[in-house]
């Protein structure tokens, strides 16, 4: 899966091609600072300016290591980790979709889903999963080709659904935005977004949207997800000092995702994080 820009969705994207992996140590590793591969234009994860939650988010772990942050910029697109982590460029992602082989993740720091955006005070505004009988006939955004489109087809929802793009450069477009645009104006019904950039654009942009996340959905594909660090295959004492890292600050690590709009769930994806279930 990609990094779920998983766009997902599964960012998320493919970020490279599949080739063999050498034996990597930790020796790679620089020892004078945070090496941080991201994308230059992926608000609200991350930006050049270091405007984006999982800039702060490398900011923290780099304060906990003492260490500064320097970051190795690339698109979020095909060939990236080839081009960045695998090239010895950088030494960490720091979102990315557990399970992917093409990096070593660390121990998972938040559990996200997909979510159904809709205005709050419209029709849709208590409708919880995309088999909800107020979804016929209405016009959703979907990023096209991701796991949500699955669900909507098997609801007969595409029929009229509105598609976005799932593979942009970020510094000269911006699909996700003309979708959250594009609901507010009128013109869909509902968004489906991947929740941790989904949240953090309502919560910043769009005061009169409100974001459910899909937990109800029990059919393939799964609609959430773990999110880890990424690391160079091989490199485990690298991911055990990540991972204990993690550990230590997970309620640190949580209020900041929250602060940002990222709605949390639990391990399992059945409910909200901390409501009990």
């Amino acid at each position: 899966m990609s990094r779920l820009v998983v766009f997902l969705g599964a960012a998320v994207v493919s970020l490279g091609l599949a080739m063999p992996v050498s034996s990597q140590t930790s020796d790679l590793v620089s020892h004078n600072a945070l090496r941080v591969c991201a994308d230059p234009a992926a608000l609200p994860m991350s930006d050049k300016t270091g405007a984006g939650y999982e800039n702060r988010l490398a900011e923290l772990v780099a304060g906990k290591l003492d260490l500064p942050v320097a970051y190795t910029w690339y698109p979020m697109a095909t060939g990236f980790i080839r081009n960045t982590l695998r090239a010895n460029r950088c030494d960490i992602v720091m979102g990315y979709a557990q399970g992917h082989e093409m990096v070593l993740n660390t121990n998972h720091y938040m559990t996200s889903a997909y979510t159904l955006i809709v205005p709050k005070e419209g029709p849709l505004a208590e409708v919880v999963d995309l088999a909800d009988d107020r979804l016929k006939g209405t016009r959703i955004g979907i990023v096209a080709g991701s796991p949500p489109a699955t669900h909507m087809a098997r609801n007969g929802l595409i029929g009229k659904a509105k598609p976005y793009n799932m593979v942009f450069d970020g510094r000269h477009e911006s699909p996700i935005m003309d979708m959250l645009n594009d609901l507010k104006s009128g013109d869909i019904d509902a968004a489906i977004l991947w929740g941790p950039i989904g949240g953090p654009l309502v919560k910043q942009d769009f005061p009169d949207l409100q974001v459910t996340p899909l937990m109800k959905e029990t059919l393939p594909p799964r609609l959430f997800y773990r999110i880890t660090m990424g690391v160079r295959q091989g490199e485990k004492v690298w991911q055990r000092k990540l991972n204990s890292l993690i550990r230590r600050n997970q309620n640190e690590i949580n209020n900041l995702l929250t602060d940002a709009g990222v709605p949390l769930l639990n391990d399992m994806g059945t409910g909200l994080y901390g409501d009990g279930k």
